[in-house]
């Protein structure tokens, strides 16, 4: 067994990451009375499985949350909203994608 000397350095512990080194995950629960994901916020968590654990502490803490997502920040796409026109622009010219030109029976019920 060998003793330091006065001139050697005990090796520092490992710093324990913080929130804002760990990744940033997008977070969706869906209801009980929904059947649909809703976005609900967004959370730091070092992997899937904790960020789950946490989303449902901090998201679900009554109980009302039957699924949850998880979604890391970086793996999301999304459009440009500067750039909407050329994205929707081929849509409007089929009149028969937005059937607001047809009649509705009456004993269709609300749609």
């Amino acid at each position: 067994m060998s003793t330091p000397t006065s001139g050697s350095r005990a090796e520092a512990p490992a710093a324990k990451p913080t929130d804002a080194e760990w990744p940033l995950w997008e977070i969706f629960v869906r209801s009980h009375t929904g059947i649909a994901h809703r976005h609900v916020g967004s959370l730091h968590a070092p992997d899937a499985e904790s960020a789950i654990r946490n989303a449902r502490d901090v998201y679900t803490r009554r109980g009302e949350g039957l699924s949850i997502w998880v979604v890391p920040t970086s793996e999301i796409s999304a459009s440009d909203p500067e750039a909407k026109g050329p994205l929707y622009d081929p849509a409007n010219d089929k009149p028969y994608r937005h059937p607001s030109f047809y009649d509705i029976p009456e004993g269709a019920g609300p749609m």
